[in-house]
């Protein structure tokens, strides 16, 4: 029988959190290397080379992968013979480690929980609580699985429960384009098949845990029926041509995941999550002897690679670009920008069409002028910003028409593929539509020359702030033509058998 401490499962669990703030696991760092190797695309080779160097810096520097330092996952397998040495409720012993972890004055990491989210949706301002899961099991160690799930991979995860006979690739598949580029690809599709609603959801979610192993399983070939689906899912998806952050490329996927339940005769539930290029988690052990130690990764792992815009990028002066200037870009060029640009994302862009409703003056001025969506990391040391990546775009699409006719906005700034009332706007007025790639947050930052907070502050990470950019790299996503990079790139890269079935 072993002696575990609840004070050790907690700083455990603090620990663990700072280690995967800002270290991607050693196989998701190898298997990014390799698609950024063959990727031939150059817009998603662009991508993954910011991803690779900003994955670097943040292993170097010690601050966060992503803005978004997601909401925590935690897979408890408790030993039968396992006796603790406090009577503290485990739940409360895993969130005092959340808790820790995320308040750390050395690196500090984003609150992003919410309480009452169907209400007042009030920032929990510590990250808890955790989604935990539990389960007790033979032996006499706990087994914990420590995860930081982005909200952006979150809201792509898709449910259905199928008729017997139907066919999970095709669900798979009619699912995947219908999900964009939120999610941030290449990442890794996880799919969870039986069971019941939620045990399908559960499955997915505790498989995309598992180490990357699509090449081995390739080279010796499928020895079940779930291994036969992970190898055709792989190839179909990869050859819709999505790529990185939806640019069109080869690489959409890194891994698919299948995990599988018995399941009632009636019933095919099935589960699909995907991971983004902030893949963050990790497996520990504790047996009694003290907290574990983490062992940094071998930095020999990533490319020695800096980042640099390619030749043909066009300078943007924020200060004098007119909207004549802006009609010359094209759906796919590349920017850098320098000058002054507001920020702004969900809860800021709702106070605004509201108080537009109600014929009230705006806290700032936003004509002819860019905003950036984006929620970033607290600075900490000489920082002028933490990490600051890009959040989706798409979730602004209900508030774009009013933003543009209304304010004067001229540009927009965030991740991912704008919906077609969107584009129509931004045809109508003539705005247009850039994107950052996500997962470079801490990359994007060393761009952020000054912040200084406008409005909103309530809000915290969502108020309204000017930030101060030099040559901060963005690609036009729609055009004032209304051409989107989004539907062209994919198109471009998407093989015609995908196409033809």
């Amino acid at each position: 029988m072993s002696r575990i401490s609840q004070a050790d499962l907690t700083q455990s669990v603090a620990d663990a959190l700072q280690y995967i703030s800002y270290y991607h696991p050693p196989d998701f760092i190898s298997a990014m290397r390799s698609a950024w190797e063959r990727e031939e695309s150059p817009a998603a080779k662009d991508a993954l080379r910011q991803v690779l160097v900003n994955s670097r810096m943040c292993a170097l520097g010690k601050r966060p992968i992503c803005q978004d330092t997601g909401i925590v996952n935690v897979f408890l397998e408790i030993g039968m013979n396992v006796e603790w040495t406090e009577d503290v409720d485990l739940e409360d012993a895993v969130n005092a480690g959340v808790r820790q972890a995320f308040l750390d004055p050395n690196n500090p990491l984003r609150g992003s929980v919410l309480v009452d989210p169907d209400g007042e949706r009030r920032n929990t301002g510590d990250n808890t609580p955790a989604v935990i899961h539990m389960r007790v099991v033979p032996g006499d160690k706990v087994g914990v699985e420590v995860a930081a799930k982005g909200g952006g991979s979150e809201a792509k995860a898709r449910f259905a429960v199928l008729n017997p006979s139907d066919s999970v690739v095709d669900f798979v598949m009619s699912q995947v384009p219908l999900m964009g580029a939120g999610w941030c690809p290449p990442g890794i599709l996880s799919v969870g098949i039986g069971g019941t609603p939620e045990k399908a959801m559960l499955l997915a979610k505790e498989a995309m845990m598992a180490p990357i192993d699509i090449q081995e399983l390739q080279a010796r070939g499928p020895n079940n029926r779930g291994e036969e689906l992970r190898l055709e899912l792989y190839d179909k998806v990869n050859a819709l041509g999505i790529g990185a952050q939806g640019l069109g490329g080869l690489t959409t996927v890194l891994d698919v995941k299948v995990a599988e339940y018995p399941t009632h005769a009636a019933n095919k539930p099935v589960a699909i999550i995907p991971n983004c290029t902030a893949t963050r988690h990790l497996h520990f052990e504790l047996d009694g002897s003290g907290v574990p130690e983490f062992a940094p990764p071998n930095l020999d792992l990533w490319p020695d690679i800096e980042y640099a815009a390619s030749a043909e990028a066009k300078h943007v002066d924020l200060a004098t670009v007119t909207r004549e200037q802006a009609d010359t870009w094209r759906a796919g060029d590349t920017l850098l920008l320098s000058g002054k640009m507001l920020t702004g994302r969900d809860a800021a862009h709702k106070r605004l069409v509201d108080l537009i409703g109600k014929n009230e003056s705006l806290p700032v001025d936003f004509k002819d002028r860019f905003i950036y969506y984006v929620g970033p990391v607290n600075a900490v040391g000489d920082e002028v910003i933490g990490p600051a990546g890009p959040t989706t775009a798409t979730r602004m699409d209900k508030f774009s028409e009013t933003m543009l006719s209304k304010t004067g906005l001229l540009g927009m700034i965030g991740k991912a593929e704008r919906g077609d009332a969107t584009i129509d706007a931004i045809k109508e007025h003539g705005g247009v539509s850039l994107i950052a790639v996500g997962g470079a947050a801490y990359l994007i930052s060393k761009a952020i020359t000054d912040s200084k907070l406008l409005a909103f502050e309530d809000l915290g990470m969502e108020a309204i702030y000017e930030f101060e950019v030099k040559d901060m790299p963005v690609t036009v996503a729609v055009d004032s033509r209304g051409e989107s990079v989004h539907r062209t790139g994919p198109r471009q890269w998407q093989k015609m058998d995908v196409v033809n079935t």
